[in-house]
This record gives C-alpha cells, structure tokens and sequence, in this order.
C-alpha cells in the first residue's frame, strides 16, 4: 500500500479524535477507504464495518501525513512545526467512531470500483 496507519489519537473525544497515516508513495488519496470495525473473538478483525469514509481526491507526496478526523470541518492542507505537509480530511460523523478498546481502524486501497443507483 501507498498509505500506512500509524495512530487513532483521542479515542472517545469526539471533536479531537483522529486517524493519522503516513504517504509511503505519491500518490491519489482518492483511492483509499477508511472504515471502523472490531476484533473477533479469536483476536482477527471482523468483516462487520460500521461506518466508511471514502477519502476525497488529492494528490499527496510521499512523506506527506493524512489525517482523517470524526467531526465536521473544511479539508485543509497545513504545515507543522516539523516542517511535514498533513492534509486533513473530516468525516462529518456526530458522534466518535473510536470510542471502544475493541475498534479497529481498517484502510482499503482500491484500485476500481462500480456504482450502481438503487431504485
């Protein structure tokens, strides 16, 4: 993958809790879902997902940081003290999504996909 989970910070504070990765290669953001599930009983992650966020198209460099917040706000793209380019993305959720010891961030990188409008 292009894109790395390093950390969720602020778990169960809702306007504070992120998700940081890191740009292993440049690349689109676009291409990957973020998703919240959990672990199964045998400590493997469940194929229940209870909430997705397709990240918004950019471009990205290797090195840059993402980060993917729960709350709502206006995608920017900042410097920090170190100097690192981080783009910040916002969910738009109500309510914190990692709120619960068992959650399990899960990062999809796709390479196509299809819609279909349901009637």
């Amino acid at each position: 993958m292009k894109v790395k989970i390093i950390s969720i910070h602020n778990q169960g504070n809702y306007e504070n809790e992120y998700v940081l990765m890191r740009v292993q290669e440049d690349c689109n953001i676009g291409y990957y879902i973020l998703a919240d599930s959990t672990y199964t009983s045998d400590d493997k992650v469940s194929n229940k997902l209870r909430h997705t966020f397709w990240i918004p198209h950019k471009e990205v460099k290797k090195g840059d940081l993402v980060s993917v917040w729960t709350t709502t706000g206006s995608n920017t793209t900042v410097k920090n003290d170190n100097g690192e380019t981080i783009h910040r993305f916002f969910w738009g959720l109500k309510m914190s999504v990692w709120n619960d010891e068992g959650d399990c961030a899960v990062l999809f990188e796709l390479t196509s996909w299809q819609f279909f409008r349901a009637k």
